[in-house]
């Protein structure tokens, strides 16, 4: 893409009241970006209003800075570029889903400019969930991405703490690659935490934005890049979500967008399951192995599809104090009672357990069961 090109559009998504919609619209009247910005007010008008006509042939006064700093951040190597409605290189997918972004920002090694369908959804799984998840459901989405990655799919997710940053990890940890669609500009990463697993998942897949190069982290941009993520997959599988999680809103795009959806059961008495719960009500499919959703997708079974289906090593499965621990956190108080042990051969044995990965520690003074990884 020339400096000009690029200019009309950013120019275009920068010009005030017009949105993705009316940029369409426009688009689609006069053929492309730049002979947007040749039509005279009196065209501009007939498409909308002498309001509008004026914001278009207006030049936004941020633009020569954005351009210049676009022109840097491609410059600065290889592996970026930036793909608009009709490149070869703009996602087929992201053409059928309801708002489809005017531009793409890619990072990453599927995002050199020979990957022409860097972000195609046939081999793309989107895995979501809650940023504040329970140790399990972590160990969940870590577990199902490295079992997908090994079966060949690419992983697709957020970046953001909790299930989005175990799916990525477990992706690469599986050997594939990974898509994290974001709600900044690709020249920063947030959560600042995951700025060592955003360089893995460059080397190794793609980093996705729409949002052009120096947007903050905003709040009201990560629900708009939801769409994004199930827009770019083939389905979407819900690991942990409460009932107003941002997840469910993935969902519910990747349902509308005539994807599938999965969702993985927990505890009835975590309100990290409730969202899942609700979507298996409203007509997910319940999964409860990588091999369900590899099935479901007519995908064959990589080396981990099994998933939590091997023991972990440790103390045997039989062990009372692993059966009196249950799935759901349970108090020092309640294992006692459970198990009859006096408090310092209870604590002895739950360290045991911690060091050798099948019990966790949680606030409060909890334990909780990890299942088999």
């Amino acid at each position: 893409m020339d400096t000009q090109e690029l200019q009309a559009w950013l120019r275009l998504t920068l010009s005030p009241g017009v949105g993705n919609d009316g940029a369409r619209k426009l688009l689609a009247a006069f053929g492309s970006a730049q002979a947007v910005f040749d039509q005279s007010a009196a065209a501009l008008t007939q498409l909308g209003s002498s309001k509008l006509a004026k914001a278009i042939l207006t030049e936004p006064p941020g633009l020569p800075a954005l351009l210049q700093a676009t022109r840097e951040w491609l410059e600065a190597g290889d592996d970026r570029q930036v793909a608009t409605l009709g490149d070869t290189a703009y996602p087929a997918a992201l053409l059928d889903i309801e708002d489809p972004p005017l531009m793409l920002y890619m990072l990453g090694v599927r995002a050199k400019p020979s990957q022409a369908a860097a972000g195609e959804a046939a081999r793309n799984i989107a895995i979501v969930g809650s940023r504040n998840p329970t140790p399990q459901g972590e160990a969940n989405a870590r577990q199902f991405a490295k079992a997908f990655s090994s079966a060949g799919l690419c992983v697709v997710s957020g970046l953001a703490l909790g299930i989005d940053g175990a799916a990525h990890d477990g992706a690469l940890l599986g050997g594939g690659d990974t898509i994290a669609v974001v709600g900044t500009g690709l020249d920063r990463v947030y959560p600042k935490k995951h700025l060592a697993l955003a360089h893995r998942i460059a080397q190794q897949g793609m980093i996705v934005s729409e949002f052009p190069i120096g947007t903050p982290p905003l709040a009201a941009n990560f629900p708009r890049r939801n769409r994004i993520i199930s827009g770019l997959s083939r389905g979407t599988l819900v690991v942990e979500a409460a009932l107003q999680s941002g997840s469910l809103i993935t969902a519910r795009l990747a349902a509308e967008q005539g994807k599938e959806v999965f969702a993985i059961p927990g505890s009835i008495h975590s309100p990290q399951s409730r969202g899942c719960h609700a979507l298996i009500k409203q007509g997910a499919k319940l999964v409860e192995v990588a091999q369900d959703v590899l099935e479901e997708l007519n995908f064959p079974a990589g080396p981990q599809a099994a998933g939590n289906d091997e023991p972990a090593a440790g103390p045997d499965a039989d062990d009372p104090l692993i059966a009196a621990l249950g799935f759901d956190a349970v108090s020092l108080d309640a294992l006692q009672a459970r198990t009859g042990l006096d408090t310092a051969r209870l604590q002895g044995r739950l360290l045991e357990l911690e060091l050798c990965g099948q019990v966790v520690r949680l606030p409060g003074g909890l334990f909780q069961r990890l299942a088999a990884g």
